[in-house]
């Protein structure tokens, strides 16, 4: 029994270090690394930053009442295209009590006024004319009597004017209609028949009836972090991506950047405009969200490669090229502009070298 364990022991000792001796041979067997290598192309290389924003109308209009009262009709609908004096709503006045007791208590004064100027110039005509009094007191007489007619006129004008928002002689014109004040699509119209609304004044800004809107000329409104306001300036192009039409782009026109930065989100934002560039046939609605690569330098047809292929350490920049199968060398290179994906290449390597792709 001892013989047999001490054979089994030696087959095992001698199968481990077998095993040890093949695992060490395989080791040193392994296949050599082999390094795939890319070459440079001409291309156009653009450094851009981006900015978010939305697409706006210029020129957006809120058309509010002259008068306070009860709209009763609207007769547009947002999407609906208008001119200038287009009806937009009707509203009923619905006057004060206090307003409409002065002004009836006024046209009271005035007609009785009127009334007793009445006679009095009818009894200094009578005399007039049989010669009695001198014309001068028949003159001022009857301009009395006009001056009480006029007041009489007014009073009733603006009793009328107080309970109907508009006088009889004054025909089509009154302020119960709301019309367009500019030409535009109509936006919206944020009243319903029934609501209540009021004219702009000293202390209310009035309540808005409809929004109008050249739809014609769009700007772009977006926001760029403080790290970036610095290398923008007034007349730089942009590239507008708009989420809804994603398969379009759109040119723009950088026109404005604020002087003053917001917070927000702990970081300081600057707004910005651009004037968009629409093309034909396209309709772009107002709010869309929108993306803005701002060009900050560009270079076209120029010999670029990945920037990952390059290594810069100290002051040096370079990269391998192949001289013969999997064998390199390093090259001196001179880079230019770069997107942060591709590099300019001055000088150093050429479109038919083949450069090295490191390990990652």
């Amino acid at each position: 029994m001892k013989k047999f364990l001490r054979i089994l022991m030696v087959v095992v000792l001698v199968a481990l270090v077998g095993w040890v001796v093949f695992y060490l041979y395989k080791q040193t067997k392994k296949s050599p690394v082999v390094y795939e290598t890319e070459q440079a192309e001409v291309t156009s290389i653009i450094k851009k930053t981006v900015a978010t924003g939305s697409i706006v109308p210029r020129k957006e209009i809120a058309i509010k009442p002259q008068e306070s009262g009860i709209i009763t009709e609207i007769y547009l609908e947002p999407g609906n295209l208008v001119t200038q004096g287009d009806l937009i709503a009707k509203i009923q006045i619905i006057p004060e009590m206090i307003q409409v007791n002065e002004a009836e208590t006024r046209l009271d004064k005035a007609r009785l006024a009127y009334e007793n100027a009445r006679i009095e110039f009818n009894r200094s005509k009578e005399l007039y004319d049989n010669k009695v009094i001198p014309e001068s007191q028949f003159l001022a007489d009857k301009l009395s009597f006009q001056t009480y007619e006029k007041d009489l006129e007014s009073a009733q004008n603006n009793l009328e004017l107080i309970k109907e928002g508009v006088i009889k002689r004054a025909g089509a014109q009154t302020n119960t209609l709301i019309r367009a004040t500019t030409t535009g699509m109509v936006l919206d119209i944020p009243v319903e028949v029934g609501n209540s609304v009021i004219k702009s004044n000293t202390f209310n800004d009035g309540t808005t009836v409809a929004l109008v809107a050249d739809m014609g000329e769009m700007v772009f409104e977006g926001k760029v972090d403080e790290t970036e306001v610095g290398k923008i300036k007034e007349g730089m192009n942009l590239l507008l991506t708009i989420g809804a039409l994603d398969e379009e782009e759109f040119k723009a026109n950088l026109e404005f950047i604020s002087p003053k930065g917001v917070e927000e989100n702990g970081a300081i934002q600057f707004e910005i405009k651009a004037a968009v560039k629409l093309q034909e046939g396209s309709f772009v609605r107002a709010g869309y969200s929108a993306t803005a690569d701002i060009v900050l330098d560009r270079r076209d047809s120029v010999l670029a490669i990945k920037e990952k292929l390059i290594t810069f350490k100290d002051d040096s920049t370079y990269v391998e090229v192949m001289t013969s199968p999997q064998i390199f060398e390093k090259r001196v290179v001179e880079t230019g502009l770069s997107d942060g994906i591709n590099i300019e290449i001055k000088d150093g390597i050429t479109k038919e070298d083949k450069v090295k792709v490191p390990k990652s």
